[in-house]
């Protein structure tokens, strides 16, 4: 079974996928059907017309009517919590993916077998990818299955594609945990490096609006090519998509040349 390391981290990672599905599914749920809630109070709109609009795209994003189908979705859930969530995911399965094999003293049975290690990366960053993709279908299919329910008018291809950028976000710092991980073997500062990008680049994103000075400095943020261009109302824009496909890609190749040219501590 070991010579199938692809299979083997799913299977190692069968138990944390079953609840963190079961989370996100409910956490879908409870929001759609708490729509309705939410849609009989036209006054939260007027809530909003106070707010300075720089101040408003930090807080919940580049909303006009958090009623709507779309500005509550997004504020509620795209903006913050659904790529904590992801990021959270994505950064602890990459962090452990080589370095907590290190940790755990299981790395040396781990390469025992006759498996290039450049192989072994790549089978876990694809286990990786397979992990949060499943993970997000079960979140698309639980908002899909709220909003059907209580009759939101917003499209489910747009939901997929929000969603489909939460993954490519998702899967820029799980390659990111990885590559740390691969280079220095330590499975905490590979977590504490990628969750400090994380936070730094959020907040660069997020205050832009409101501090002149950052504003030329926003593109440098993951976050921008995530939400920047406002899939759920807009669909996935292919251009800022392919920026996060391509710091993936890096990063993984990153991860390749530093685990080959490293003294494992086994």
């Amino acid at each position: 079974m070991l010579r199938n390391v692809f299979l083997k981290t799913l299977r190692d990672q069968r138990r944390a996928l079953l609840w963190w599905g079961l989370g996100l599914l409910g956490l879908a749920l409870y929001l759609a059907l708490f729509y309705p809630s939410v849609r009989d109070m036209p006054e939260l709109n007027r809530l909003l017309e106070e707010i300075p609009p720089a101040l408003m795209k930090t807080l919940v994003g580049d909303i006009t009517e958090f009623t709507s189908p779309v500005g509550y979705l997004k504020s509620e859930l795209f903006f913050l919590i659904a790529p904590l969530l992801f990021l959270i995911v994505t950064i602890g399965f990459g962090s452990s993916a080589i370095a907590g094999e290190e940790e755990r003293g299981t790395a040396d049975l781990l390469l025992s077998n006759p498996l290039p290690r450049w192989r072994v990366v790549v089978e876990k960053f694809t286990a990786l990818v397979i992990y949060t993709a499943a993970l997000a279908f079960v979140f698309w299919l639980g908002l899909a299955i709220g909003t059907v329910a209580v009759d939101m008018d917003i499209s489910l291809g747009r939901m997929a594609e929000a969603t489909f950028s939460v993954v490519l976000l998702g899967l820029t710092f799980g390659a990111l945990a990885l590559a740390i991980g691969c280079a220095s073997g330590n499975r905490g500062l590979s977590m504490g490096i990628s969750s400090a990008v994380a936070v730094a680049t959020y907040f660069l994103n997020s205050l832009a609006p409101m501090v002149k000075t950052l504003e030329p400095y926003r593109k440098f943020s993951p976050f921008y090519y995530y939400i920047g261009a406002d899939p759920l109302q807009n669909g996935l824009n292919l251009g800022h998509a392919a920026v996060l496909i391509g710091l993936t890609a890096v990063l993984l190749v990153v991860a390749l040349l530093a685990f080959e040219r490293r003294d494992l501590a086994v």
